[in-house]
């Protein structure tokens, strides 16, 4: 049935008019990007009623809003996912196609914002998404990157970054909004003065300013007429122009302010490598969270509320430490624009401001230098300091005579701001985002706090939306589970695929999921074929690791046991083995010269396996260029095997080990992160484990690590592998090219070798490897352990992390929005 709130007819002149309206072309003259452009404006036309709805329902239901702030929202292609949270995508489909229009091929004329990196930013946007599908009045804040990260390239085996120019052609799902415009200014000096009441004035003269103007993006709840908003933040000059400047020929000068705003917004985390990377970085951050903490401050105060009900209407949750400098922000506002006392701000600060924690490697856990934050942020620095005076003198107070845990705790210390300390000083709740990883953080990094304040730690396992990484990306599997459920509510209410598990041992069940993964691995490879030239058999094992390149996620352990695999069959031609495709996709941080370093051993490792008839084919490694939400969403599916292979200890969750699962992907993998709970949910029996535990790396790394030479000599097949590193097998007999990897492996000078335990755990993944090759011959077996892990991929459903995050946290209400 068609969605009420779409009238066919009305819709077809709805696209006729975009097109008539903004390229004066009929449809028949029209191009696949024009046609996008209409049809999504005609969708945003029919979501833009239920979004007025929504605002109107917010305002008159009075329930409290989530205020979700963080510099990344990796939300991916909108136009399909929006229509599916319609429950008009095939109604859709079927109009345009009377219209001959293919709606497949306008969602790929869509390009992903590039709003986002990793984990980090996907985690946010299925957040924003269950939070509307389950009827929480929430919006994002972040930054209208304009080119994001960047476009990866992959050019001789090597990463070259290019803009990422998603704007080019406009984006027809977001609506700037200049009235909620704020000004934002950086820099200066800060004059005292009483005022006339007597009351403590914080002047800030000097300064630079920009404007802060927002655009919004609708994000539609699943089949509830609910619309909350993604406002993304763009800068823009005070003084767009100095005409006596250009008038005079210093035509520098007259665009200096307009040049300013820019650099804001360019990129999501340019290189900070030096000083100037490191003063931006922190103007972002500062930029995003000024403008959006103003901003509710705005909308509260036109309720007419006392300023004491704000922790009562209003909650920030920081997702991780890029968005802290909101502590000092909100304070600012409450004592120098509603001119309360210290006291009365920080008690209602520290009732608004929460903390989720994303990372357990201390050196990630932000901190900025002094000087660089004293003179960027003045005031703020000014509050920051007041602070952590209150705070170390409670510190001592606690802990009498113990200076070495005042130096621990404090938030300034050794010339640096250390956000993270900001976070939890400030922050009602701290929580991590698996169950693994928040007794880490109690027990290892955050000790100290955890010991002083345990009741803010909690944990909150990170989940995905079902609604797009299984209805949305893999239709035939979706369009299945409704078939064997009799029911659509699994959208909802993921815990129902339990009820597959009646079926993994019934054989035509068997062979229906085992057809429908061919189909995703038939789809994956025509992908690589298009984009690689290079042909992968679907009937291959596809093995598949894609993530942010990081060398604690270990794609180097994946790509060595690939070269080993390469010598076992080089070394035994006549043996039989399992055909296997080896799939990497991922983005190296621009400064990130080891991750570059790894993505070229790949490369270069396939175009040696690729290439070498004598192997027949036997495998295959493919390296997928510029790894996104829109691609993802193909490999998701069509994966056999799920690599979560990071060293023990280091992976906060994972979110890719979730979408793997829910679309029948067999995890193999250390027991870290949200893998811990994956196999408790799914059964050891159903994955692939192998390594050092937590507990085994961290004793090792308390204890200076070991010798990665003892294994080295010991191990002849792998001292092979690790030689070819150094002997040009796969550099064109350049001896030299991988020698910083060989290094760091065996003979790091600058620090521990093999400080992520690669060869350590090379045997035990070689086994693991071995046992899941087993496992698949066998395929009858391979689908029952594939059926398992989709049905007990229920609890990591990000509804059920928002249930939690509200139940523990938030202590939202839902509202309920009527649909025209």
């Amino acid at each position: 049935m068609f969605d009420k709130r779409l009238d066919k007819k009305k819709f077809k002149e709805e696209v006729e008019s975009n097109l008539k309206l903004l390229y004066r072309h009929t449809i028949a003259e029209a191009s696949q990007q024009e046609l996008f452009q209409a049809v999504s404006y005609a969708v945003k036309e029919v979501i833009m009623d239920d979004w007025i709805s929504t605002q109107k329902a917010v305002k008159e239901q009075g329930a409290k809003t989530v205020v979700y702030l963080s510099m990344e929202f990796l939300i991916g292609r909108a136009l399909g996912n929006n229509l599916i949270n319609m429950n008009s995508y095939r109604q859709v489909e079927d109009c345009l196609a009377e219209m001959g229009i293919d709606l497949n091929a306008l969602e790929n004329q869509e390009p992903d914002p590039a709003l986002g990196n990793g984990g980090l930013g996907r985690l946010a946007a299925c957040f924003l998404e269950s939070l509307t599908t389950l009827g929480y009045p929430a919006y994002g804040c972040g930054i209208r990157y304009r080119y994001g990260m960047f476009k990866q390239k992959i050019e001789n085996g090597y990463q070259r970054e290019v803009p990422d120019d998603w704007l080019k052609d406009g984006y027809p799902f977001e609506l700037r909004r200049p009235d909620f415009t704020q000004e934002v200014r950086f820099g200066g000096t800060i004059h005292f003065e009483k005022d006339a009441n007597g009351d403590d004035c914080f002047i800030q003269e000097n300064y630079q300013s920009v404007k802060a103007v927002p655009y919004e993006i609708p994000i539609v709840g699943y089949g509830n007429h609910m619309v909350n908003s993604l406002c993304i933040w763009d800068a823009e000059p005070i003084v767009n122009f100095n005409l006596d400047s250009f008038d005079s020929g210093n035509y520098h000068k007259a665009v200096e302010q307009e040049n300013i705003a820019k650099n804001i917004v360019e990129v999501l985390y340019p290189n900070d490598n030096h000083i100037a990377g490191k003063e931006l970085r922190l103007k972002q951050q500062y930029f995003f969270i000024s403008a959006s903490l103003q901003s509710a401050l705005q909308k509260f105060k036109k309720t007419g509320a006392s300023i004491f009900t704000l922790p009562d209407k209003v909650v920030f949750q920081m997702n991780d430490t890029h968005p802290t400098v909101a502590v000092a922000e909100l304070m600012r506002l409450l004592l120098d624009q509603e001119h309360l006392s210290w006291e009365e701000a920080w008690g209602i600060t520290t009732k608004c401001v929460a903390y989720t924690n994303h990372t357990i490697m201390s050196e990630a856990l932000e901190k900025w230098p002094i000087d660089l934050f004293e003179r960027l942020l003045p005031r703020v620095y000014q509050i920051v300091q007041e602070i952590d005076r209150r705070f170390v003198a409670e510190v001592r107070s606690r802990y009498p005579g113990n200076e070495e845990k005042v130096a621990r705790m404090a938030i300034l210390y050794d010339k640096q701001v250390r956000m993270a300390h900001l976070a939890i000083v400030a922050s009602f709740s701290v929580n991590g985002v698996a169950a693994l990883h928040t007794e880490i953080l109690k027990n290892q990094e955050l000790k100290d706090f955890y010991e002083m304040m345990p009741d803010k730690f909690n944990n909150k396992t990170n989940g995905v939306t079902q609604r797009r990484f299984l209805m949305h990306a893999n239709p035939w599997l979706s369009d299945w589970i409704t078939l064997e459920l009799k029911t659509t509510e699994w959208a909802t209410n993921l815990d129902l695929l339990a009820g597959l598990k009646a079926l993994v041992d019934n054989p035509a069940a068997q062979s229906d999921f085992i057809e429908i993964k061919k189909q995703n691995k038939i789809r994956l490879a025509q992908y690589i074929k298009e984009h690689n030239g290079i042909e992968v058999d679907p009937e291959s094992l596809f093995d598949i690791q894609v993530k942010r390149l990081h060398e604690y996620k270990r794609q180097l352990l994946n790509i060595l046991h690939v070269i080993y695999l390469y010598n076992q069959i080089k070394e035994n031609p006549e043996q039989e083995v399992q055909k296997r495709t080896f799939i990497f996709g991922a983005k190296a941080s621009a400064g990130y010269i080891r991750a570059k370093e790894i993505i070229k051993l790949i490369t270069s490792v396939a175009e040696v396996v690729n290439n070498d008839a004598s192997i027949d084919g036997k495998i295959k490694v493919v390296f997928i260029e510029d790894y996104k939400v829109s691609n993802a969403e193909i490999i998701f599916s069509a994966a056999d095997l799920s690599e979560q292979i990071s060293t023990a200890s280091k992976e906060a969750s994972g979110t890719g080990n979730m979408k793997f699962m829910m679309n029948g992907g067999v995890t193999i993998g250390t027991m870290d992160g949200a893998n811990v709970e994956i196999v408790e949910a799914v059964g050891a029996e159903n994955a692939f484990i192998f390594g050092l535990s937590s507990e085994e790396v961290i004793q090792y790394e308390n204890h200076g690590g070991y010798n990665p030479q003892d294994i080295y000599n010991s191990d002849p097949k792998l001292r092979q592998v690790i030689d070819q590193l150094v002997d040009g097998t796969f550099a064109g007999g350049d001896r030299e090219m991988f020698r910083n990897i060989y290094d760091s492996l065996l003979t790091n000078k600058s620090g521990r070798a093999d400080q992520y335990f690669i060869l350590k755990d090379f045997d035990s993944y070689r086994q693991a490897q071995a046992a899941a090759v087993a496992a698949y011959k066998d395929k009858s077996a391979w689908a029952r352990m594939a059926m398992m892990n989709t049905a007990c991929s229920g609890k990591f459903s990000s509804d059920r992390t928002i249930e939690e995050y509200v139940r523990d946290i938030w202590h939202s209400q839902k509202i309920q929005v009527e649909g025209k």
